[in-house]
């Protein structure tokens, strides 16, 4: 992920992070999260949006926050929580309340617990809609004074994130009817950005900065009010709340209407795979070139290439459409020129996009932004992997060309000395320091603690290019292209002898986190060589010996494997790099076990995110978590400013799923098989339904029955053949 980025001026007491930082804040409960399209709301517990709930609390649009505070209070206090869910499908979130006593003097004038205020919230189209429906479960009537307070900073995503900013545009606010405020933001950047808060019926009284309305409530009635608060909506009223939510609705049935769904035996597990699946959909953003998953809530909320590229990695044996979204977008905005504060160069892939102030102002690098080394050689991937799950030549036909263009990047200016090895150096001091997946000031380093200098070549990207080249080898021979095929699969073969010799570290029985600028190994047992794994660079024997030290005690927190194995120099469990929990590197590290065997190994990553998952809010794995020892009794530790949902950890429980079975798609010869498949220890049965290749969809059944498996397939449609394959 990128590091937690702030903008080029920071405060006084983080420098030793660099720029690119997101400060910790003291947080006491989970934030709750919404999003469609290009928005995002942050509330807490009651629905508010407050200061108290974070500094992340707010409604975000296409990184900028559209309102910073809306709160409800009753007589003037805040009312009590009852409770709040939100609904499995991330549709709306719905928040119960209730009265405190009210006192006047010593004399009790409403007694707590009478009213009862139900919150719906949800988000559509550029707008938060609200409805708040009151109701006297008295005898007598009740009068209520109902305030709802809101404000706005329009503060770019990078400000709310720590940076200071010198200067900033101006806002006014207006009442522009009995019903309706404007907020409204002149930014620097030439742009006006418009917050317009609806309010149905009219407010008693209405200011730039409050609504407040006058309630006498006969005994059981309920009386409704709405709130709708529109991003850059001016020229007319968003649909009212009904018609807006059941148009939602619809949506999301259509969106889904047609996808692969998993049933276990185990109903924790079921209700894992359930919210992942409806964060997934959650995240996913339509674009002119197809589904995006969106990487994070609430700092990446945007297109990244290596988020993207790897979440339609992790979902390509169940949705391989979003693998097409995520190649057309980031052909679409591949370099073709070179520019250093963007660390751009032709063929390079997209790292990042930003739509704020701050981008556009270009007091950030990330408006479009390349600085990521693994982006390029995982869209090759991808590619190839579309193809060989999809057979859909079309889309690589079309796509060749920004596919040779990645190839011309990684033996071109991914490689600046020549030695075969792509390599990083930012270009110019704003951008990223580390430009690998661990991308923190200091997770690149040697045994001793010495942070790595000069031009970095990590060992995983190494793993990506060779696996991107033996995938174009193969895209090119089925494109006729037979004579680039043999040059791309020599280069991949000297490329896995150079890897072997320049990476390998007997020592410490693994491959080096990385090389320096003096070609020197970061020898550090990391996270990083099980990626290695993963594509295939690694020979058997030496892929032994890592999948053996992953699962050690000093790697395998019995939670899942940690980024950086205890003992070594910078190990801390808290960190962000090195020593926690990444669920989406554990799947990666499972798909490497599995491809040499392993899947004993599969089998305890597997349980241990399953166990973590079961005590997270929602039973939803979060981006990452601390990486302490498992204890009897305890749940993990949290990282505090961890994005949850994030898409790739949301994959996670697919992609172990994945592995386990051993799934792989034939789509010429219509064939789907089960290598190997094993079932981790809490699942006994696992129902695959509309399982498609092609035009044909399948659905099968995987049992467990004394220690052995069996497949059956209740339906098939089409021609379509799963086998099951067993091999040594």
């Amino acid at each position: 992920m990128p590091p937690k980025t702030a903008a080029k001026t920071m405060p006084a007491e983080v420098p030793s992070e660099g720029p690119f930082y997101i400060t910790a804040q003291a947080a006491s409960r989970p934030p709750r999260v919404l999003k469609y399209g290009d928005s995002f709301v942050v509330l807490d517990g009651r629905g508010d949006i407050a200061a108290a709930s974070g500094r992340s609390a707010g409604l975000f649009h296409q990184d900028t926050r559209y309102l910073s505070r809306l709160e409800l209070l009753v007589n003037g206090i805040q009312p009590l929580l009852l409770g709040s869910n939100l609904r499995d499908d991330n549709s709306a979130f719905f928040v119960d309340l209730t009265n405190p006593d009210f006192l006047a003097g010593q004399h009790l004038i409403l007694e707590k617990d009478t009213v009862h205020i139900l919150r719906a919230i949800f988000l559509w189209r550029d707008t938060a809609y609200q409805r708040f429906g009151v109701r006297n479960y008295g005898d007598r009537p009740v009068d209520l004074q109902l305030s709802i307070l809101f404000e706005n900073d329009f503060a770019d995503l990078f400000e709310v994130r720590g940076a200071h900013r010198e200067r900033r545009g101006t806002a006014t606010a207006k009442v522009r009817s009995d019903d309706q405020v404007l907020l409204i933001y002149h930014g620097l950047d030439n742009r006006v950005r418009h917050t317009t808060v609806n309010f149905d019926p009219p407010p008693n009284r209405l200011a730039t900065n409050a609504a407040t309305y006058d309630l006498r409530l006969a005994p059981k009635e309920t009386r409704p009010l709405f709130v709708a608060v529109s991003c850059d909506r001016t020229d007319s009223r968003p649909p009212p709340f009904l018609r807006g939510r059941l148009a939602a609705r619809r949506e999301l049935r259509a969106a889904t209407r047609n996808q692969t769904s998993v049933e276990t035996s185990n109903d924790r597990f079921n209700e894992v795979l359930c919210r992942s699946a409806a964060d997934l959909t959650m995240l996913m953003t339509d674009t002119p070139q197809g589904r995006y998953p969106y990487a994070g809530i609430p700092w990446f909320s945007t297109t990244f290439g290596r988020d993207g590229l790897i979440t339609a990695l992790q979902m390509l044996w169940w949705s391989p459409d979003v693998a097409r979204g995520v190649l057309r977008r980031l052909a679409a905005y591949q370099a073709k020129t070179t520019d250093p504060f963007a660390d751009a160069q032709p063929g390079k892939i997209l790292h990042e996009m930003r739509g704020g102030e701050m981008a556009a102002l270009r007091e950030v690098p990330f408006g479009l932004y390349y600085g990521g080394v693994d982006s390029t050689p995982l869209f090759v991937l991808l590619a190839g992997l579309y193809a060989k799950r999809t057979g859909d030549m079309d889309t690589t036909a079309e796509l060749w060309p920004a596919i040779e263009a990645a190839l011309g990047w990684i033996d071109g200016p991914g490689d600046p000395d020549g030695d075969g090895f792509v390599e990083y150096e930012r270009a110019t001091a704003q951008g990223l320091a580390n430009q690998g997946w661990k991308d923190s000031h200091d997770a690149i380093f040697h045994a001793d603690g010495r942070l790595a200098e000069g031009a970095i070549a990590l060992a995983e990207v190494q793993g990506y290019v060779y696996a991107a080249k033996r995938m174009a080898a193969v895209l090119a021979r089925r494109l006729g292209r037979d004579g680039d095929a043999a040059r791309l699969d020599a280069e991949a073969d000297r490329l896995r002898d150079r890897f072997e010799s320049a990476f390998w570290c007997p020592e410490i029985e693994t491959y080096a986190l990385a090389l320096d600028g003096q070609k020197k190994p970061c020898r550090v047992r990391t996270s990083n060589a099980g990626q290695v794994l993963f594509t295939g660079i690694a020979s058997p024997d030496r892929a032994h010996l890592v999948a053996k030290g992953l699962l050690q005690p000093y790697f395998f927190s019995g939670w899942g494997i940690r980024t950086v194995a205890t003992g070594e120099a910078r190990y801390n469990p808290m960190s962000y790099h090195n020593g926690s929990i990444w669920p989406h590197d554990n799947a990666l590290i499972a798909f490497g076990l599995a491809r040499y065997g392993h899947k004993q190994s599969v089998e305890s990553l597997f349980d241990g995110l399953f166990g973590a998952a079961n005590y997270m809010d929602y039973r939803r794995l979060p981006e990452l978590f601390c990486g302490f020892p498992k204890k009897h009794g305890h749940g993990p530790t949290l990282y505090p400013v961890a994005c949850s949902p994030q898409a790739w950890a949301s994959a996670t429980p697919f992609t172990l799923l994945e592995a386990s079975l051993g799934l792989e798609f034939d789509p010429g010869g219509g064939e789907i098989h089960l290598c190997n498949p094993r079932l981790p220890p809490f699942l006994d049965e696992v129902t695959l339904r509309n399982l498609q290749l092609g035009a044909s969809s399948v659905d099968l059944r995987v049992r467990r029955h004394n220690g052995t498996l069996s497949l059956d397939t209740p339906r098939i449609s089409g021609g379509i053949r799963v086998s099951v394959v067993y091999s040594s």
